[in-house]
């Protein structure tokens, strides 16, 4: 195999990319997509305008690449639970309480994640914990699990549960 010199200016290629006939490979020209430009940093934007272009532009390009037909959207469509979401908040009338609970909420949750892991570093805490829930599952199970009677009237009192919790409608 001879070696071959190549002037500075040309694109040397190493010997592993050459192939059995000494010939390099052809090189051929990627399809070019044109990606469209952010705008001037000037205009003055709202912090929902950015994530909007972000998402527009990324959705061209998919369908640039993909050799789809854009098509414009004109409307965020949203999942239903969010829609569902938002329409329940529209029905609410203390939406200042509302907020209060779920703060509530969310500080009682930390409070009380800190207060087990705090418990749970204890000696002898955990596993009396652990006896005492594995006790309290097994008179459950046979209070109202394996007869047939109980397991219908505590059948019957979940349904009213939940009739309670949900309402007629």
């Amino acid at each position: 195999m001879a070696s071959t010199s190549a002037p500075s200016s040309a694109l040397s290629l190493p010997p592993s990319s050459i192939l059995a006939e000494g010939k390099a490979p052809s090189r051929q020209s990627p399809q070019s997509i044109p990606v469209p430009s952010l705008p001037p940093p000037s205009q003055s934007w709202s912090w929902k305008q950015p994530t909007l272009y972000c998402r527009k532009v990324a959705r061209d390009v998919m369908a640039m690449a993909t050799g789809e037909v854009m098509a414009e959207v004109t409307t965020l469509e949203l999942p239903d639970t969010l829609r569902t979401v938002m329409e329940a908040w529209e029905k609410v009338e203390d939406k200042y309480a509302v907020s209060s609970l779920a703060v509530a909420a969310a500080v009682g949750l930390v409070g009380s994640s800190g207060m087990i892991s705090a418990i749970d570093r204890l000696p002898l805490i955990p596993g009396l914990l652990e006896v005492v829930g594995i006790g309290y599952t097994g008179w459950f199970a046979y209070k109202n699990l394996i007869f047939k009677p109980d397991r219908e009237a505590l059948v019957l009192k979940l349904k009213q549960l939940y009739g309670d919790i949900i309402g007629s409608s």
